[in-house]
């Protein structure tokens, strides 16, 4: 679990092919003191399990499944990367409860920047816009962040400057894809709003 407040940006130091999935070798020089094999840190939202401490290298292993629905995929040598450490018992909770695990991969439509702030408008896939509403919470390449507007099909955010500072969203452009989790709770409210509906016999809804 993890609150989606980002402890630093690291960078890609070497990625390794290794089929079906692939080594992601991370430079983390300001979170790795204390860190131990099997840790749990999410990268760009996505919560990944440490497998390999080299001094300041941290390594780990993804998926062809998490290549597929995260921008992991995507990712090059060099590459900047939102890091965070998962959530001890006791920890303040600045953020929301962000699991790690990435619903989707939304894209950014719109940047009208309003210096020092900026606003982002990004496209989401329609089965996702029901648990995004305005002034909820969203998780976005793993940072925490209260949406704007909401629609059928996107969603705004305000960032603010030490946002655009500290994390990789600051860097974003037009057409890029981030890494989208909705809030948890909405997921388990539409979940529970779904199981409500009548159904007849055969398994479809009950018209009136």
């Amino acid at each position: 679990m993890f609150t989606g407040l980002v402890e630093t940006v690291g960078r890609i130091a070497e990625i390794r092919n290794e089929p079906p999935g692939r080594r992601f070798q991370i430079d983390a020089t300001s979170i790795c003191e204390g860190v131990q094999i099997g840790d749990s840190i999410a990268i760009n939202g996505c919560c990944l399990t440490v497998i390999e401490i080299d001094g300041n290298i941290l390594g780990f292993e993804a998926g062809a499944e998490t290549l597929s629905r995260t921008n992991l995929g995507q990712l090059q040598q060099d590459s900047p990367v939102n890091l965070e450490r998962s959530l001890a018992v006791g920890d303040r909770l600045g953020g929301h409860y962000v699991t790690g695990h990435v619903d989707a991969l939304a894209t950014l439509k719109e940047r009208r920047d309003d210096p020092p702030w900026s606003n982002l408008f990004f496209s989401v896939p329609e089965n996702l816009a029901s648990q995004i509403a305005s002034k909820g919470s969203v998780a976005v390449d793993g940072v925490s962040l209260t949406v704007v507007d909401a629609g059928k099909d996107f969603f705004s955010v305000a960032l603010i400057p030490h946002t655009l500072d500290q994390t990789t969203l600051g860097k974003l452009g037009v057409g890029d894809c981030v890494n989208l989790e909705t809030d948890v709770l909405a997921k388990y409210v539409q979940r529970s709003m779904e199981s409500l509906r009548p159904e007849s016999a055969n398994g479809s809804s009950v018209s009136s």
